[in-house]
Formats: C-alpha cells, sequence, structure tokens
C-alpha cells in the first residue's frame, strides 16, 4: 500500500468513525422532529413510521396557544442570563485572586469549592427550601438565581483558575510598572485575554441553568415564574402524554443553547496569549 493509499484509507476511517459518532446526536434530534410534526393517529400507529405520511405543524402552534410556554421561555432567560452574569463575574474574580495571589488558606478554600460538588443534589433540597422560605424567597426570580448560581460557582471558578494560571503573569507585572493598579490590570489587561475561558464558563453555567429541573420545581410552583424544564415535565399527565407537543416545545427551547453556543465557538478555540511574552 502506497503513502497516499495509506492517507485515503487513514481519511475514510476518520470520516466513517465521525459520521457513526455524529449519529447518536442527529438521530435522537430527528427522531424528536419527527414527532412532533405527526398527527395523534400516526403517532401511535404500528408499525412505527419514521417519516409521517401526513405533516401537521398544530403541536408548535399549541404550544404557543393551549400552554403558557412564552412565559416559560422568558422566565428561563431572565433567570438563566442573570444567574450566568453572576456566576461569571464572582469566578472570575475568585479564579483570578486564587491564581495571582498565595494567601492563608488557599488550599482549603479550593478544596471546599471542589467538596461542594460533591454532594448529591436531592440531598440540599430541603435546606434550600426551608431557607428560601425564611427569606421569602419562594417563587421569585431572586430565589432561581441564588440557587443557580450556587451550583455553577465552585466549577466555574475552577475553570477560571485554570484559565488564569495560563496567562503569563509577567502581563501583570509589565502592567504594574507601567503604574497601571491592579484592579486595572484585571479588567483592561488580564479579562480581554480570559474570554476564551469566559466563554466556556459562560456556556457551562447556562446549560446547568437552562436544564435545571428538580430545583425550579420545588422553588417556584406559581406559574408567573415557572421556568421551561418545569414547564415540559407538566405535559406528561396521569392518563396521556403530549408526545408531540413535549417534542415540539423541547426542539423549540434547544435553540437559545444553539445561539449561545454559535456565538461563543470562536473563542473557545482560540488563544490570545500566543507570542504575547517574548521568550
Amino acid at each position: 500500500m502506497t503513502r497516499k493509499q495509506r492517507q485515503r484509507f487513514h481519511m475514510t476511517a476518520v470520516f466513517i468513525t465521525l459520521l457513526l459518532a455524529s449519529s447518536f446526536v442527529i438521530v435522537p434530534v430527528l427522531w424528536m422532529f419527527s414527532t412532533s410534526i405527526k398527527t395523534m393517529e400516526e403517532m401511535f400507529s404500528l408499525p412505527i413510521k419514521w417519516i409521517p405520511e401526513v405533516i401537521s405543524w398544530n403541536a408548535y402552534k399549541r404550544i404557543w396557544t393551549d400552554y403558557p410556554f412564552g412565559r416559560y421561555i422568558f422566565n428561563s432567560i431572565l433567570v438563566v442570563s442573570g444567574a450566568t452574569l453572576i456566576s461569571l463575574l464572582v469566578s472570575s474574580l475568585a479564579g483570578y485572586g486564587a491564581s495571582r495571589f498565595r494567601f492563608l488558606g488557599r488550599t482549603a478554600f479550593l478544596t471546599f469549592l471542589l467538596i461542594t460538588q460533591m454532594f448529591p443534589s436531592i440531598m440540599l433540597l430541603i435546606p434550600y427550601f426551608k431557607l428560601m422560605k425564611t427569606f421569602g424567597l419562594i417563587n421569585t426570580y431572586g430565589g432561581l438565581i441564588l440557587a443557580y448560581i450556587s451550583f455553577t460557582i465552585p466549577l466555574a471558578s475552577w475553570l477560571m483558575l485554570g484559565y488564569f494560571d495560563s496567562i503569563p503573569k509577567e502581563l501583570d507585572d509589565a502592567a504594574s510598572i507601567d503604574g497601571a493598579s491592579r484592579w486595572r490590570t484585571f479588567w483592561q489587561i488580564v479579562m480581554p485575554l480570559a474570554l476564551p475561558g469566559l466563554a466556556a464558563t459562560a456556556i457551562y453555567a447556562f446549560i446547568v441553568g437552562w436544564n435545571e429541573y428538580m430545583f425550579a420545581l420545588v422553588l417556584a410552583s406559581d406559574p408567573s415564574v415557572k421556568t421551561v424544564p418545569v414547564g415540559i415535565g407538566e405535559l406528561i399527565g396521569q392518563y396521556r402524554i403530549a408526545w408531540n407537543d413535549m417534542m415540539a416545545v423541547s426542539l423549540v427551547v434547544s435553540i437559545p443553547l444553539i445561539i449561545i453556543f454559535l456565538f461563543l465557538q470562536k473563542y473557545l478555540v482560540s488563544s490570545l496569549t500566543a507570542g504575547a511574552v517574548k521568550g
């Protein structure tokens, strides 16, 4: 086998592998879309019809007319965006401080952040509910935001710490020599270079909040503050499950995640510090 043939065989093998791996993601999405445009008769017909004979868009109409998903989506965007922004701010400060300073209790602080991720969420549900009820935060946006940032800040701080460690400290020293304060160095020099890390952290925080169900179900029972996952769960009735409606709304609410990822993905693969410090 010649070198050119080996290269062609290798590329073919890589293509087939990627195609098979992609099918694990694409096929379920296609099946969701197929279910969402089926009529009730075709949805329960046997044998299973992968491609519906009659295309019906009624499920996409019902999620806006028969259910308050417009309100649920607004609530989710408001709560998750607020939680993501706060998580980014706090985790950036915590990660930068842990990266640039050596203070008493630093190791214990970082270890504590990791330990908080070891507890099952269900174990914290009752304490969270009692605290929120004590402070009058049940059925409020603020209560949900506080709950969400408590999930995301610990790991987000570690993500930002790892990225700040990759940014040369010589940049801080050079800024200090030029007379820049620590705050100015952080906001005007280090943070622009940390955009890829911020993007990864933002995606993580947004996905965690957008998909969270259990705490939203307990802390927000009022329809005016319910989020999308809770609304989707309510489509499961005692005697009937609205599969086509559920698939339709699931596809619709995945659009914000896709937009966020497409907008931030360019920052995930770039290294803005390349060549920033001369050897």
